[in-house]
């Protein structure tokens, strides 16, 4: 690397050091937040039009499920997205809401706080779901021992399989996600993985784990996109058709019901903070930052100057960092000699693993289903 030559958007903060896919054009700006900007009025309505289509959406909810228990399902994880959508979803809308909240034994004490505050919320029935800690546990250190980048995969596949076996138990058809265009316009590409690739997960814990996973709800992208054609399953953004505004919604929280924020985005949990600002970072030198401040200037909610103020700050407090890992660790029933171990050892990518059959053409597949 003592040719490389160091390049970052004049417009965001994504740079070449955090993404080697990343391309510039003759302006200096990138393709991320380029496609971010070309896509955004098709995608993002903080208008007149949004508060359109929103009322459009609850009216529909409520009238197609009116003699169901509930109107929709979505999942909760402690974090501000989530956490906010139940609070309008619960309480300024009116909705009748399943909500599913994956345990993994990794939540923070203040996303435990805010969990419980929200489990309170009006027209919402919050079920925790805790999966096994000895498969799920053993699962994140088959996929630490790979090397590969997205450690976080086990999580989110058993929340999908979860959400979707939910579903099907109460006969709805609509997943509200917390996704929004406001702070995750931009994700970086490279270093990453489609978390439902169940051949590819299997092959990591047969490879690489010990015992058997059959104790844990998982699905396939197949399987996904099976249920939801038959079943109609939706999976819909209402963030999207709003001002959603990361300060203003944090200040709504905290005065309804305490909220308290946990310092930065998907830090509620303590496995996806190691994640996010340690994984990443020692073994892949990404730097996750600077898609979640792009995503932020592109949505007007913060000049590039403000962010690139924040980059230039250090990832995260070493004294706290050390904390995390020790209760990771703990947690998994990891030796503190096979982590560093895991941690010199050379990172891979998830193709160097066999991946999904279906993944080939399925893209072309759910086009013509559409």
């Amino acid at each position: 690397m003592s040719n490389f030559e160091y390049l970052q958007c004049s417009r965001c903060i994504m740079d070449n050091r955090s993404d080697k896919s990343i391309v510039f054009d003759e302006n200096g700006w990138c393709n991320y937040c380029s496609k971010a900007l070309a896509i955004k009025e098709q995608v993002y309505f903080p208008n007149e039009e949004g508060e359109r289509k929103l009322q459009a959406l609850l009216q529909s909810l409520k009238e197609e499920n009116k003699n169901k228990k509930y109107d929709c399902i979505m999942g909760i994880s402690g974090g501000l997205d989530s956490s906010y959508l139940a609070y309008l979803g619960a309480v300024k809308w009116g909705l009748r809401i399943l909500a599913v909240h994956i345990d993994d034994g990794f939540d923070t004490e203040i996303s435990k706080r805010n969990i419980e505050r929200i489990s309170k919320f009006p027209n919402f029935d919050l079920k925790v779901i805790t999966p096994d800690a000895a498969q799920f546990n053993e699962l994140t250190k088959a996929y630490m021992r790979a090397g590969v980048p997205n450690l976080a995969a086990p999580q989110d596949n058993v929340l999908f399989a979860t959400l979707y076996g939910f579903l099907k138990e109460n006969d709805l058809k609509t997943f509200l996600s917390g996704g929004n265009f406001a702070l995750e316009c931009i994700l970086q590409k490279g270093n990453t993985h489609d978390a439902y690739d169940l051949r590819n997960l299997k092959y990591i814990h047969k490879k690489f784990g010990k015992g058997g996973i059959n104790k844990l709800k998982l699905i396939s992208d197949f399987r996904r996109d099976v249920d939801a054609y038959i079943l109609r399953i939706e999976s819909l953004r209402p963030l999207n058709l709003i001002d959603y505004n990361r300060d203003k919604a944090m200040g709504e929280l905290a005065e309804y019901c305490g909220f308290e924020y946990y310092g930065s985005k998907h830090l509620e949990n303590d496995l996806t903070k190691f994640i996010q600002q340690f994984w990443f970072y020692k073994k892949f030198n990404v730097d996750k930052r600077t898609s979640h401040l792009s995503s932020m200037i592109v949505s007007g909610q913060m000049t590039r100057e403000e962010a690139q103020r924040q980059y230039n700050l250090p990832l995260y407090d070493e004294q706290e960092m050390k904390n995390t890992l020790e209760l990771v660790c703990e947690k998994l029933n990891m030796g503190r000699e096979e982590f560093e171990e895991i941690m010199e050892t050379s990172t891979h990518q998830h193709n160097e693993y066999p991946t999904s059959h279906y993944a080939k053409f399925r893209s072309m597949l759910t086009k013509l289903l559409k």
